[in-house]
């Protein structure tokens, strides 16, 4: 894809590209690609853009080192919260011992995860569910991978939705989405009581909230 300019952070050049729109607002994005996309007004200069974009340095600078970080997490291997090296060797199953994974093959790990990841979120979904003093259905287990939700709370079907990469990451943030979606099984919205719901059962939510923007 062409840019249409490039912006240098801290000595770094980045591609932008404009998206012009209706808009009566401009919107700054980042991209896991590191390309920072700007939509904006039909009748927006880059040299206004340029402008937007020195006065958003501080966000920027920021937004970029949490992608940094976001894809170099990806390109290690944690479950449940911690990272472990990845050693191929003649078992004929998965093992852990002392942060290391040993595997006959890649295939064979993702196999290994795949299951205890249904095992270990089927666990966490029936502790949480029974945390509710509320009347809410016991929901449908499905799991996806999903690019900008960690999960979702389908009433009609009285299902729950969990990206599959939660299992990277530790109970406590697992928790925290099962509870969001169950909560929404009591408020569906985003309302105080919604969060009130989500704090009753987790009261130091927003730790996980943290957790799972940042990484």
């Amino acid at each position: 894809m062409s840019y249409d300019f490039e912006y240098k952070i801290n000595g770094v050049k980045y591609p932008v590209i404009v998206e012009k729109k209706n808009n009566k607002n401009t919107y700054i994005k980042i991209k896991e690609d590191m390309t920072i996309y700007v939509t904006t007004n039909f009748l927006t200069s880059k040299w206004q853009i340029k402008n937007m974009l020195d006065s958003e340095k501080s966000y920027l600078e920021k937004a970029l080192e949490n992608v940094k970080r976001k894809y170099e997490r990806e390109k290690d291997f944690y479950y449940l919260g911690e990272k472990y090296d990845i050693i191929i060797v003649g078992f004929d199953k998965v093992e852990i011992d002392d942060y290391k994974i040993y595997t006959p093959s890649n295939d064979a790990l993702e196999k290994w995860v795949k299951k205890q990841m249904l095992t270990v979120f089927k666990e966490r979904l029936e502790y949480n569910y029974n945390l509710f003093d509320e009347d809410i259905p016991f929901p449908k287990l499905k799991t996806r991978k999903m690019k900008t939700r960690w999960g979702v709370c389908n009433k009609r079907d009285d299902s729950v939705t969990l990206n599959s990469k939660l299992i990277r990451y530790d109970i406590n943030e697992i928790d925290y989405v099962i509870i969001h979606e169950l909560s929404h099984f009591v408020h569906f919205d985003h309302s105080r009581e919604f969060w009130n719901t989500v704090e009753k059962y987790m009261p130091n939510y927003k730790r996980s909230i943290k957790v799972l923007k940042e990484q």
